[in-house]
């Protein structure tokens, strides 16, 4: 199969899963036990409110009319009303996807280095001591939950020693300096770094487990080639070896990578409740249990298509780089 032909195929799966997983949300939400009225007089709503919501919503319409246009809106780029706020809702969880995104990709990405690095020095030293140390402590820590180590963190570091504070992204006394200044200024304050390190550091320990693991597989299978061996031979110092075979060895690790990135966000739901961090999964569990079902959706929505999107990113990196990836 070509290349351009490979990528369309994967295009229009990814389009058929999108579409199933919007239809999917529409009539699951649709099927729950509570209607609109009992969510809105939960909210402590008038009922004479209640159906003006009704009828600006289009609630009174038809089952397939709103199917049709819920399908439409979405496809335009209206996502609806937060029933809570009274906010659309991207307006209410785009700075929640940013503050979780902030808190993944750098956390992941540091754990890699660090694995790939645990794995190289672990690699290079089979039937030692250290080996058997670094394999145990690096099962040992893939077997943590993310909720485990974060509830941990906050004790040793916020109870014990103080050090950091335990919840939320900024202390209740700096929250409202930064009102109406540019986005950005909050996230580079030293408050905001403070309640910053400790989820950022769970989440870097926690995935240093697959990379060490991996690149310790890698460096035994790598230092054993030829090309190894002829640079041992020729005189090469240890560490000009040690790049060589850190060099051809990483490549499984940069594979794997990615997939941790889409994979990531399943953890992120409870170790955001653990910690009181307004992302994209506190969002969630917060928005179910003030039945705010808009946002809800939405944030089911995000997650499933980052997981989505990310897969297909990876499938056409493989198809480009390697040929013998095709479509069955």
């Amino acid at each position: 199969m070509s290349k351009s032909k490979f990528i369309v195929v994967r295009s229009l799966q990814v389009v058929v899963m999108m579409w199933l997983i919007l239809s999917f949300l529409f009539f699951f939400f649709r099927l729950m036990p509570g209607s609109f009225e009992d969510i809105m007089m939960f909210q402590g709503v008038r009922p004479e409110q209640i159906e003006v919501f009704r009828q600006k919503w289009g609630l009174n319409d038809p089952l397939y009319v709103q199917y049709y246009r819920y399908i439409v809106n979405f496809a335009t780029g209206d996502v609806g009303m937060s029933l809570r706020v009274r906010q659309p809702v991207w307006e209410v969880v785009k700075m929640r996807i940013f503050n979780s995104f902030i808190l993944i990709a750098p956390g992941i990405t540091l754990g890699y280095i660090i694995g790939s690095i645990v794995g190289t020095l672990i690699g290079t030293n089979r039937g030692s001591r250290f080996e058997r140390f670094g394999v145990m402590a690096t099962i040992f820590i893939g077997t943590l939950p993310v909720f485990f180590l974060g509830i941990l963190m906050i004790i040793v570091f916020s109870g014990w020693l103080g050090w950091f504070p335990s919840s939320g992204m900024l202390s209740q006394l700096n929250a409202g300096q930064f009102d109406g200044q540019e986005w950005w200024r909050p996230y580079t304050s030293r408050d905001f770094m403070m309640h910053y390190i400790l989820p950022f550091s769970v989440i870097a320990i926690r995935y240093t487990n697959l990379p060490s693991l991996i690149m310790r597989t890698s460096v035994v299978e790598v230092s054993g080639q030829d090309f190894i061996y002829y640079h041992r031979v020729t005189g090469l110092s240890k560490l000009a070896q040690l790049r060589h075979i850190a060099k051809h060895a990483s490549l499984p690790v940069i594979t794997v990578y990615p997939i941790s990135m889409t994979r990531a966000l399943g953890g992120l739901v409870l170790l955001e409740v653990v910690f009181n961090w307004p992302g994209i999964g506190f969002t969630l569990v917060q928005s179910v249990l003030m039945r705010d079902f808009p946002v809800v959706q939405f944030v089911f929505f995000i997650v499933a298509a980052f997981v989505l999107l990310g897969n297909f990113g990876i499938d056409i990196i493989y198809g480009i780089i390697d040929p013998r990836v095709s479509v069955d």
